[in-house]
């Protein structure tokens, strides 16, 4: 008797972004323009804002795939093998035999606050070509997922391919970068932080009011929804002229690399699997306020049942 083939109902999440390794020292402070300071310790692991962002969306339970591009040297091999034991689908990497993969170097300060210097490689090298290769890839998600790690010409490109689609895009747009207006208007949830936003409306966010004034005018751009990320302040939706707020819970911050990353990867899932704004800019914070009490990057990112087990101490529902 044959045996009967489980259908695979997980939501499915495209990220298009970038891949790194990040070399991470600890110190009891950041340094200032030209110090030189003892640190406390050293490691390295798995980073980038988009295998970020993959990693914690297929922790929380989505089929998850990835396009990115890769050096062709250890790290690059690497960054593939982390991604496809956290079960994300590579088929759709690139490897590139004239620049290295993409290192980050970042300090971590005793309060889990960081510097960090991204040396892109070949992120810098993920080119609108490419995309010609996974249009089947974007037809079938249910969410497409990007950041700025990559060359804004392919983020460009990307979101026309999945707005005539009329696919559901969230851009992180990180690092801070000025934004073409034609690209805002293909996105349906932007999540700038403070200084993202600050960058993008030319408003000086400095409290709640100033980041609403913030929202305002990027939404007046065409962005159906905006969320400004505002670190231990938890997060301000702005969505159909209509303000919401969601409080990020008081945790022991060890390491607040990735916090971002992982909000976006949850926010991602929550939304493809039917979640309105609010429930999954909640879930968002609930998955950060968790990744910051970790360290690293993609070590730091939730999984699903924790969070489900953690929302009630967390958050009002």
């Amino acid at each position: 008797m044959n045996k009967m083939i489980e259908q695979d109902t997980r939501k499915k999440i495209l990220v298009i972004g970038s891949s790194n390794t990040d070399m991470v020292v600890t110190a009891d402070k950041l340094p200032s323009a030209g110090q030189t300071l003892l640190g406390n310790g050293f490691f390295m692991n798995a980073g980038g804002k988009g295998a970020n962002q993959a990693v914690a969306a297929a922790r929380l339970g989505a089929a998850v795939s990835m396009v990115f591009r890769i050096g062709n040297d250890v790290f690059g091999q690497k960054a593939v093998e982390t991604l496809a034991k956290e079960g994300i689908d590579t088929r759709h990497v690139f490897t590139d035999d004239q620049l290295p993969s993409g290192v980050a170097l970042i300090t971590v300060d005793a309060r889990g606050e960081n510097q960090i210097v991204v040396a892109p490689g070949a992120n810098g090298n993920l080119l609108p070509a490419d995309l010609q290769q996974i249009e089947q890839t974007i037809l079938s998600a249910d969410v497409i997922l990007m950041q700025l790690e990559i060359p804004m010409q392919t983020v460009v490109a990307a979101a026309d391919m999945a707005y005539r689609m009329g696919k559901q895009i969230i851009l992180n747009p990180a690092p801070a970068l000025p934004i073409p207006a034609d690209l805002l208007r293909r996105i349906s949830v932007l999540t700038p932080n403070e200084s993202e936003a600050s960058l993008i409306s030319g408003v000086s966010i400095t409290d709640g009011e100033s980041a609403r004034a913030a929202a305002k005018k990027i939404a007046a751009s065409g962005v159906p929804h905006v969320i400004v990320t505002r670190g231990s302040q938890g997060a301000l939706i702005l969505s159909n002229n209509r303000f919401e707020e969601v409080a990020a819970p008081s945790v022991d911050v060890v390491d607040t690399t990735a916090a971002g990353d992982v909000f976006n990867g949850a926010l991602a899932v929550a939304l493809a699997e039917g979640s309105d704004l609010l429930a999954s800019a909640r879930w968002g914070v609930a998955a950060a306020a968790l990744s910051v009490t970790r360290k690293g990057a993609q070590s730091s990112a939730p999984y699903r049942q924790e969070i489900v087990g953690r929302m009630k101490k967390f958050l009002i529902l």
